[in-house]
């Protein structure tokens, strides 16, 4: 009788502790899976509020920055949308010199859920054209230039951005574990920079980062992560469906495409530019994604968009 009772508790014994680890490692998996919540600047146990910010009609707040001429002097006023994982305290190398000549007044802010601006949570808050952006997945283009363009990345560059398309529910486990390599740029992975863009970093390496710590400091899912997943989403739109902003040319929209850039491939904006032809495109030689931080580059970006 004894005998028997043992070996009708061993199944019990089995199906409790699957129990309890199919219970834990759901538990395991939900905590991965889910993003943390955002350390609010300005909100209990959040960053300090450091920086000039205004509140917007929806309640948040959009931290910014002022640079060159007083804004009622200027002549050209510039909006400076910053890239990913930076922030309004990126230090273009745009001379004194230029500034007064041109009478320059630049507005850097914080986009959403970067530095100390409000994050930003509903699904299209990334989606405009900051060039020279490109989602693999854009509608109106063709499906071999797309696959192209994605082709030239890195591998774990092409698996990290087909997981923030096909399933962003899964992104923040994707960009948090330890098993695979994720993004290269976030792992430290300088296979992605051009022999130009290296040398650009040693540069950049010799002067002091302002503000490099603030830009993650309401949590990495409200800024990088969310950034590529809103980034590489589904869009309900795709870039040839924009028309002309400035059809009586009171304007101009400009791509600045370096031809050696690993990290934006050139082949989608040459593209898109071939098809909007009111789009100044300008392929530049012997550079790469970090152009802009090149002294006579950035001086010529500006002097053609401000004077050409």
């Amino acid at each position: 009788m004894v005998e028997s009772n043992l070996l009708f508790s061993i199944p019990v014994m089995i199906v409790q502790v699957s129990v309890a680890l199919t219970a834990g490692l759901l538990g395991w998996a939900y905590l991965a899976i889910k993003p943390p919540p955002p350390k609010i600047c300005g909100s209990p146990g959040g960053p300090p509020v450091t920086s000039p910010r205004i509140q917007l009609s929806d309640g948040r707040h959009l931290a910014y920055k002022e640079k060159g001429v007083p804004k009622e002097e200027a002549q050209y006023k510039i909006i400076v949308v910053h890239g990913y994982d930076s922030s309004k305290d990126l230090d273009l190398p745009v001379s004194q010199e230029l500034i007064e000549e041109l009478r320059i007044y630049f507005l850097f802010f914080d986009r959403a859920g970067y530095g100390e601006s409000d994050p930003y949570p509903e699904r299209l808050a990334g989606a405009s054209l900051v060039v020279p952006f490109v989602n693999y997945w854009w509608r109106g283009i063709p499906a071999n230039i797309l696959r192209e363009a994605l082709s030239t990345l890195l591998g774990q560059d092409q698996w990290t951005f087909r997981i923030a398309h096909y399933a962003p529910w899964l992104f923040n486990w994707w960009m948090t574990q330890k098993w695979f390599p994720s993004l290269s740029m976030m792992a430290g992975n300088m296979a992605v920079f051009c022999d130009p863009d290296l040398e650009i970093l040693k540069e950049l390496s010799k002067k002091p980062s302002v503000g490099q710590e603030k830009i993650r400091q309401q949590g990495m899912y409200e800024s990088l992560f969310r950034d590529i997943v809103v980034g590489y989403g589904n869009w309900e739109f795709g870039p040839l469906d924009l028309t002309n902003p400035f059809p009586e040319n009171e304007g101009s929209v400009h791509i600045w495409q370096g031809y050696d850039d690993k990290i934006i491939p050139r082949q989608l904006n040459r593209y898109i530019s071939e098809k909007l032809p009111w789009i100044r495109y300008h392929e530049v030689r012997d550079a790469g994604h970090l152009m802009i931080f090149n002294p006579k580059t950035c001086e010529i970006v500006f002097r053609e968009f401000l004077l050409g």
